[in-house]
């Protein structure tokens, strides 16, 4: 069988949602990348304060996005056998759920703030600034979720160029009042943190304004309205739990793990923590393309099953898995010739730097692996109907073999940070191995319902 398939449909399909979806993630981490950056300048305390603070945001976009990936698989199929009631139906059941989701943790965020970032350290300097952070930003949940659920339905039909004009508007914003209000320009006061934080929730209420002004002025694809959030079919609803639970279980266990990393790294003090926020936040911008190509690929291949074009799927396969080892090559090569760079707009410690070049230079290698297992399995073998391998999967790397590991480099035997993160990293590059083999058997392969 030839590696490559010959149908241009499918190389334009497949590359200008990857393009689109690539440009507004690089957009998203881009409002990261600004608070990084200026807090960087502002403080080393008020950076690390809000990378800790951000390890919530990370696990409520987690949870988000888990909701939002069943809401694309299912829907995806339904765009390939148009039938758009059944696309509105299930987004009125993704919402519902991310709803939910974020007003719980908005509820342990607000109420419990010093409480859940002293999970992640115990440095009182780095804490207070994170407090102060999170006691704002948590208000931004709700809109956060309602503006992706909405996105993730019109992913699912290929509509995407609206989600990067969002996030482009988003960035601006951001950049403006993060200027204007961290360090109190234009005659409002230097709030530090607290600026970051309002300035970010202010672009998080207008993006979502945004969307929902698409979704009910210009949209003419699924044409939501507000009854289609409101109505829930029972049965279809037991159909999401089957495909979505474990998506969002996986999104879940891979929140708490990022989380528990960061609490690994962050007791070994400020200066790894900001090492880590800025290797972390390099890295995401870094890898948007290879993102991308697993929500690409979930529309691609819950498209062709929803149309019945069963043949296609192990010649797309093939092609797919080719293109993402060159989009995770071209990725390292990136990533390891710009990190020097990049760093020289924060102003940081010397050992912070020292160690943001060792982590960059370690995510510069492991991001191939990651190009290529994370779309295969999120992307091919979850919209293919096997939604719960890779909850299994990563709960055996993460919880199994990853943090233990860590753990013990960490409290038991004292090792260096670079030797941390390597092991925090490993399973990168492990999962590969699980994936070819998962990928080429084609097993993946299901028809919900039946």
């Amino acid at each position: 069988m030839k590696l490559f398939v010959r149908e241009r449909q499918f190389y334009k399909t497949f590359f200008s949602l990857t393009l689109i979806i690539g440009l507004q993630n690089m957009i998203s981490f881009g409002v990261n990348l600004s608070d990084n950056v200026m807090l960087g300048g502002y403080s080393e305390a008020a950076l690390s304060g809000v990378a800790l603070a951000n390890q919530i945001q990370f696990l409520l976009q987690m949870l988000v996005m888990g909701a939002g990936e069943g809401v694309v698989i299912l829907a995806s199929r339904s765009w390939g056998a148009k039938d758009t009631l059944l696309i509105r139906k299930v987004a009125g059941i993704g919402m519902r759920i991310a709803l939910f989701l974020s007003l719980v943790l908005w509820v342990i965020v607000f109420f419990f703030p010093h409480g859940s970032l002293s999970l992640f350290t115990s440095d009182e300097s780095v804490l207070s600034e994170g407090v102060k952070y999170v006691r704002i930003i948590c208000f931004s949940y709700v809109f956060f979720a309602v503006t992706n659920i909405l996105l993730a339905s019109l992913r699912s039909v290929e509509t995407v160029r609206i989600g990067f004009m969002v996030s482009l508007s988003t960035l601006m914003i951001n950049l403006c009042l993060n200027y204007v209000l961290i360090y109190g320009k234009l005659g409002f006061p230097a709030l530090g943190v607290r600026g970051s934080a309002i300035a970010t929730l202010i672009a998080r209420i207008i993006e979502c304004l945004i969307v929902v002004t698409f979704i009910k002025g210009f949209d003419a694809k699924i044409r939501l309205k507000l009854r289609d959030f409101l109505n829930m079919d029972r049965e279809l609803l037991k159909q999401y739990i089957k495909v979505g639970s474990p998506i969002l279980m996986s999104n879940t266990v891979w929140g708490f793990a990022m989380g528990a990393q960061t609490a690994i790294l962050g007791h070994m003090g400020a200066a790894s923590i900001a090492a880590n926020s800025i290797a972390t936040t390099i890295f995401q911008i870094a890898t948007v393309i290879a993102y991308a190509s697993a929500s690409a690929t979930s529309v691609v291949i819950g498209k062709t099953i929803g149309e019945g074009r069963m043949e296609r799927i192990k010649p797309y396969a093939k092609t797919l898995q080719m293109l993402y080892l060159i989009i995770g090559l071209c990725t390292g090569i990136v990533l390891f010739a710009g990190k020097g760079f990049v760093l020289n707009f924060y102003t940081i410690t010397d050992d912070a730097k020292a160690l943001a070049l060792q982590f960059m230079t370690v995510l510069s290698v492991t991001v191939v692996g990651t190009a290529y297992q994370m779309p295969a399995l999120t992307g091919m073998v979850r919209s293919g109907g096997d939604t719960r391998f890779v909850l299994y999967n990563d709960f055996i790397f993460m919880w199994l073999v990853v943090l233990p590991s860590s753990a013990l480099c960490a409290f038991v035997w004292n090792l260096p940070p670079l030797v941390i993160f390597i092991c925090l990293k490993s399973d990168q590059i492990l999962k590969c191995f699980v994936a070819l083999v998962k990928v080429n058997r084609y097993r993946w392969i299901r028809m919900f319902g039946s």
